[in-house]
């Protein structure tokens, strides 16, 4: 039998080293070419020219844009409370685009408000289910 005097775990040790510092070396290298390299000169014909933008003005005067219509208020829900004429209490929900608004509306239908006030829109909890059904 060979005697040998390098143990298979050294001669592991110094390969695994030798990997290591070429690796080492390699990235060495990569890093000096990355963050010590130069930009490259870009042609005067490639490089972003701004242009010069007019905005006609005149439009605003023209006909057609005095002519425009403003779009409608967008109505809301208000919640009432109501007596009508035989003093029977009335609730109730009414769009209109104000709070004066519905009020004025539920008083031409013969109505005197007690309470008026917006519904909100959307729900407290909105991860809650719509209907609560138990499986039986």
């Amino acid at each position: 039998m060979a005697v040998v005097f390098i143990s298979p775990k050294k001669t592991q040790q110094t390969f695994l080293m030798g990997i290591v510092a070429l690796l080492l070396i390699f990235l060495i290298f990569i890093f000096f070419i990355v963050f010590f390299s130069q930009p490259s000169e870009v042609p005067p014909d490639k490089v972003f020219n701004k242009s010069k933008v007019n905005i006609d003005m005149t439009v605003l005067d023209s006909e057609q844009f005095k002519n425009l219509v403003p779009f409608e208020e967008m109505p809301l829900q208000f919640y009432y409370e109501a007596i009508n004429e035989k003093n029977k209490k009335v609730t109730g929900v009414i769009s209109a685009v104000s709070e004066q608004e519905a009020t004025k509306f539920l008083e031409s239908k013969g109505l005197t408000v007690g309470l008026i006030k917006e519904v909100e829109a959307g729900r407290d909890n909105p991860f809650s289910p719509y209907s609560t059904t138990e499986a039986k």
